[in-house]
Order: structure tokens, then sequence, then C-alpha cells
């Protein structure tokens, strides 16, 4: 089953690709360097993060976990600092192919799949900073319940097309296959390193169905004050260009 859901998995992901490929080439018009652009940086994070990251994270698993279990740090802080670990390369990719524009015809800021140019100001101010809660909200979660790397995976990955509809509106469902492993990879190798005598119970499917609201429940109280913060108080953009 696993291996059937990635797959399809990476079967819509490859459809998905060749279908903004496709709106690149065939663009006209004034839209031709943005589409041509996005185009471009889709297909750099499909082939840089998904394929090639998820590729190594998938082969390196068993020392990856090897290395965590042998660390003296709680479970929970070092699942939180592998998924930001992980968050932030991710980020740093989004956020380079962002600056990549000219090489797609485009200018900076014309194309982009980041609300910014600037890194810091894309993990410190928009991204990872709401991630952050998220995967906090997770170790509550994993403390109790016994979900396993492949459903953390799938079930992080659907709170990332979540997020990336309120980002870039409707056309973030189209792409889901994608948006599953940009999102799901950040949180894998970190649920895949956790200890199996942490005392979590067996999951039962109820608890598959609460799992997304629970974890937005659980980090709503952090997630708040942040978004305040960013929003008020600083008076931040929600994208830049």
């Amino acid at each position: 089953m696993k291996k059937f859901t990635i797959g399809l998995l990476l079967v819509g992901t490859v459809v998905f690709l060749v279908f903004m490929l496709l709106v690149g080439a065939t663009a006209k018009g004034a839209d031709v360097a943005m589409a041509r652009g996005i185009s471009g940086m889709t297909a750099g994070l499909i082939v840089v993060w998904i394929f090639i990251g998820g590729g190594l994270m998938y082969r390196m698993r068993d020392r990856f976990r090897a290395f965590s279990l042998a660390s003296a740090w709680g479970w929970k802080k070092k699942f939180v600092v592998g998924a930001v670990f992980f968050a932030l390369i991710e980020e740093a990719i989004t956020t380079t192919l962002t600056n990549s524009a000219p090489l797609f015809g485009a200018k900076v800021g014309e194309a982009h799949i980041t609300a910014s140019a600037n890194f810091f100001d894309v993990v410190f101010l928009h991204s990872v900073i709401v991630f952050v809660p998220l995967f906090i909200a997770w170790t509550w979660v994993l403390a109790r319940y016994d979900f396993r790397p492949f459903s953390v995976f799938i079930l992080f990955g659907l709170m990332g097309v979540v997020a990336e509809f309120t980002f870039i509106g409707p056309t973030a469902f189209i792409g889901f296959p994608m948006w599953i492993f940009v999102y799901g990879l950040m949180i894998y190798l970190p649920a895949y390193a956790l200890p199996e005598n942490r005392g979590a119970k067996p999951v039962r499917l109820y608890h598959y169905i609460v799992a997304l609201p629970a974890v937005f429940l659980l980090a709503l109280p952090m997630l708040i004050p942040i978004v305040f913060v960013v929003t008020k108080v600083l008076n931040h953009p929600p994208i830049h260009f």
C-alpha cells in the first residue's frame, strides 16, 4: 500500500510537472515570462527537493535514525529540530529558485514561488516561523499515538496542501501530489527516527481523520501571537512582489 500510494503520488507529480511545462511553453503575450519562470521553478523544485532530496532521504533513512537515536536529546526536541532543519533546506531551495527567475527570462519577482526573494525574510516572517508550532503540536500527538512515519508524511503533506491553498488559491489542489511531497519530506525523517518505546498507543481509524484538525487546534495558541506580531505589530506584507 505504501509503495502503491507513493507511486500514485509520483505519477501525479510528473503529470503536474508536464502540465506546468506545457503552460510555460505555450504561454503568449505579457504573461510569457511569468509562466515560463514559474514552470521552470516548479520543475527545479520537483527535481531537486522531491526526486533528489526525497531519494537521498529514503536511502539514508536508517543512518539518520541511528544517528538520531544515539543522541542524548529527548525525542521531542530532536523531532522539532529535525523538522525545522529540513524545512529550512526546502525553503533555501525555493528561495534560490525564486532568485533564478532571470534564467527563465523573467525578472526577480515577476515569477516567483516564495513570498520574498530574501531567505531570512521567508523563513522568519512567512513560512518556517509558522511551521514550528505545527511541528510542536505534532510532538504532542506522537507522544500519545503511534502514527507511523508514512502516515505522518501523508498527513503533514495534506496540511501543506491547505497551506498552499491560502497562498496560491485553488490551483494548489491541482498540484496536490507535488505539495504532499514538498511538505511531507520536511517531517518524514524526523518521524522515521522516533523511538519505538515512547509509550504511544496504537492508532485507530478515526485518529487519522481527527489528526489534522487536532494538530491545527493545538498549534493555534502559538500561531495566533506569531501572526499578530508579523501582520499587525511589524505590519509585514504577505507577499513582496
